[in-house]
């Protein structure tokens, strides 16, 4: 505390925030009143408010976060689809050999295109489901540190938050293995069988 008041000259002597605990929920609104009711002729008026509008108030001062965050995960997504994408395009060009030799011993196409397809999607799943499980280990020891009220609200939240991410997870992997797994399902078993690489 001492060094943000070096470092504030003109909060030296002063305070900033007052917490006031309250017996209910209920009886936040009438304390509120009559405490801004109190110092309002003072050379210090207050503004009292609940909790949760005080850290909101905070996330507004820094401008529309929402969509910045939003901003930042679709172009990570997106970045993510194409790396993906290009190893399964990868992987599957490795194996057209192995493919070839499937179709050979009666595999259909659509068999061949649903193992590739469920690979990418299983892969894509676990990562995702790794992920978050690890995220969701962090958010929890992070909670026990001193700055908890941070985190405490948003470990509340996961169950939320984690079906849709891997429900994304998957779906990523879905995209990704899509087209690459559709062009190696219909290639020539002579052609597949010559193919070097």
């Amino acid at each position: 505390m001492e060094i943000c008041r070096e470092g504030v000259p003109f909060a030296k002597g002063k305070v900033g925030t007052i917490g006031i605990l309250v017996d209910s929920p209920q009886d936040v609104g009438r304390i509120a009143t009559a405490l801004d009711r109190m110092f309002r002729n003072s050379p210090a008026p207050t503004r009292t408010e609940s909790e949760k509008a005080y850290e909101l108030s905070f996330i507004s001062m820094l401008g529309n976060v929402k969509a910045f965050i939003l901003s930042i995960s679709l172009a990570v997504l997106f970045t993510t689809l194409l790396v993906s994408g290009n190893t399964m395009a990868m992987s599957t060009r490795e194996r057209t050999r192995e493919v070839a030799t499937l179709k050979a011993l009666g595999f259909r196409r659509y068999t061949i295109l649903g193992m590739f397809v469920g690979e990418g999607v299983v892969i894509s799943l676990l990562g995702g489901i790794l992920g978050s499980l690890a995220t969701l280990g962090l958010l929890m020891v992070m909670a026990q540190s001193s700055q908890a009220a941070l985190f405490v609200g948003m470990q509340r939240q996961w169950i939320h938050t984690l079906l849709p991410a891997w429900s994304l997870a998957a779906g990523v992997g879905l995209v990704s293995a899509l087209i690459p797994a559709y062009h190696v399902s219909r290639i020539d078993i002579v052609e597949g069988l010559r193919h070097i690489g």
